[in-house]
């Protein structure tokens, strides 16, 4: 069955604030909050590890972009979802530029039971793991974000788009 069946009929989803432990089935955040870290630089930073990126998959290698998004409103009519399977793929929002993200969860095809709409205010960053469904970038204002993700010779992003008799949409 297509993902985009599981997805069929009218459904609202509630818009909630980011955290580290609602988003963990998803990804990690990318934040210095909450976390310690080490001196460096003759004491002028403390450096804040995190999680390291998974795009060495299949000859995998590190791609630094930058997205230029154009504001979206809400309500957010949803699209599309896509997933990358060989992956992780990283939002980093330059000059604070809030943000949702759509997140589900499904091996074959997306569960509709894990769809999940986050609320993230521009003070932090998220890495998607690999495979998660998610909707392409929902900026709520124009701006930039640093996208760290996976390049190689196999092209890793599946599509599935809603079908006709579907409309999900996200709440502000």
């Amino acid at each position: 069955m297509a993902g985009n069946q599981l997805l069929s009929g009218t459904r609202s989803l509630p818009l909630r604030p980011i955290a580290a432990v609602s988003f963990a089935p998803y990804g990690d955040l990318v934040t210095s909050a909450g976390r310690s870290g080490r001196s460096i630089n003759a004491g002028t930073s403390v450096r804040v590890e995190m999680p390291e990126p998974d795009v060495l998959e299949a000859e995998g290698r590190p791609s630094l972009s930058v997205f230029r998004a154009s504001a979206a409103p809400l309500p957010l009519v949803l699209r599309e979802f896509e997933r990358h399977r060989l992956g992780s793929q990283t939002f980093l929002p330059l000059c604070g530029t809030p943000y949702v993200v759509v997140v589900a969860l499904g091996e074959a095809a997306i569960d509709p039971a894990t769809v999940s709409a986050f609320r993230i205010d521009g003070n932090c960053g998220v890495t998607l793991r690999r495979g998660v469904w998610h909707h392409p970038l929902l900026a709520l204002a124009d701006g930039d974000f640093a996208v760290l993700e996976r390049r190689g010779e196999e092209v890793d992003c599946q599509v599935v788009p809603l079908g006709a008799g579907s409309r999900w949409t996200v709440e502000g």
